[in-house]
């Protein structure tokens, strides 16, 4: 099992789970963080902390998806370890239906 980020991050991107990761395993989108299920320990720290409940273990049904754009976009964008705040706008997405399909970027986020 691994946890991964789905599309209720995109447009939030809060970064509290960044702050608490043990081992580093977020990767830094424009729009949106994902965790790279090969590094993730599974312990579970940053699934309460994501105030847009946007983490979910892959054992969840509907989280195949999940499980490949993590992976790939692991492979792609740089590690974040440091928090930063939230987009502005970020409580008006939350929650917003249809994201992945409305605003995913692939571009990358600026890492640490």
């Amino acid at each position: 099992m691994t946890y991964v980020v789905t599309d209720n991050c995109i447009r939030c991107k809060y970064m509290d789970c960044v702050e608490v990761c043990p081992v580093d395993c977020f990767y830094e989108g424009e729009n949106m963080l994902v965790i790279h299920p090969d590094e993730c320990i599974d312990c579970g720290v940053c699934e309460p902390e994501c105030p847009a409940e946007a983490i979910k273990p892959d054992t969840e049904p509907g989280m195949e998806k999940w499980l490949v754009v993590n992976t790939e976009y692991a492979d792609k964008w740089p590690n974040i370890t440091v928090k930063r705040d939230a987009p502005d706008d970020a409580k008006d997405f939350d929650g917003t239906e249809g994201k992945f399909e409305k605003y995913f970027s692939a571009e990358p986020g600026e890492g640490d």
